[in-house]
């Protein structure tokens, strides 16, 4: 279902070329809304564009790497010059590789922590302050993991980072009280996407039984991408005068039939 041209709105996602961010650029277009793609595979943000004219919505397509600020300025400068200042942002690139923290070389952390947690500061920092400076509602999403809740050994860069996210979630939901624009958390569990694409099998392998040691990993459930999704499009949809905090959208357990 579309919306009429007066309450079609402007979105930006970020990590827009596979999984969750073209699940959840697609369910924006099929608003009607004006969506800016963004990522660093920038071969397949045509896809994702094209993907979201299907739904209904229009399309625009720009790299970005949110781990490097002057990217971030670009993207947000030629989104804003092509649909007009954006009121919903998704902040949706994130990334994680596995193992002991004393694996980790300095470089692999400071990556980590500027694709996950500091790349979205920036993204929302220019979001707010236009939207502050021509006084409209507006609405932030940071999609963020069940990894909070419930740490994953062997992803502790992860964690912390996803931590640090819902923090600055909740401190921005302080910082622009009576502004109407609103700060929520998506908190997904196992979705399918590309998340763990360049994790080695034999990794993969080792984990899962490990997890279980923790009381992770329980059942072998995992959601379509979709369902974070309509996460995001409830939080964003949801009138104004209410704000939807937190949601968080799990798999359910296979069932035994």
């Amino acid at each position: 279902m579309t919306t009429s041209a007066q309450s079609a709105r402007t979105a930006i996602v970020t990590g827009a070329s596979s999984g969750l961010g073209v699940e959840i650029a697609c369910a924006l277009g099929g608003l009607g809304w004006r969506v800016a793609v963004g990522a660093r595979r920038v071969e397949r943000l045509d896809d994702t564009a094209a993907r979201v004219e299907e739904a209904g919505g229009h399309a625009f397509a720009h790299p970005l790497d949110v781990s490097d600020s002057s990217s971030i300025d670009a993207f947000f400068d030629a989104s804003v010059a092509t649909f007009g200042t954006p009121d919903v942002v998704v902040n949706n690139a994130g990334m994680s590789m596995p193992g002991l923290l004393e694996e980790h070389t300095p470089e692999a952390l400071a990556y980590e922590v500027a694709v996950n947690l500091t790349g979205p500061m920036l993204v929302a920092r220019r979001a707010i302050a236009r939207l502050r400076e021509e006084g409209r509602r507006g609405d932030l999403v940071f999609i963020t993991s069940d990894a909070v809740t419930k740490p994953r050994p062997q992803q502790s860069p992860y964690t912390a980072t996803k931590s640090g996210l819902e923090g600055l979630a909740r401190a921005l939901s302080m910082e622009l009280e009576g502004s109407g624009i609103r700060s929520t958390i998506v908190r997904p569990g196992r979705a399918f996407s590309e998340y763990a694409a360049a994790w080695d099998h034999a990794k993969i392998a080792e984990l899962i039984p490990y997890w279980r040691r923790y009381g992770l990993q329980r059942h072998t459930g995992v959601m379509a991408g979709a369902a974070v999704a309509r996460a995001v499009v409830l939080a964003v949809t949801t009138p104004p005068g209410v704000h939807l905090d937190t949601i968080e959208v799990q798999p359910e357990a296979p069932t035994n039939a």
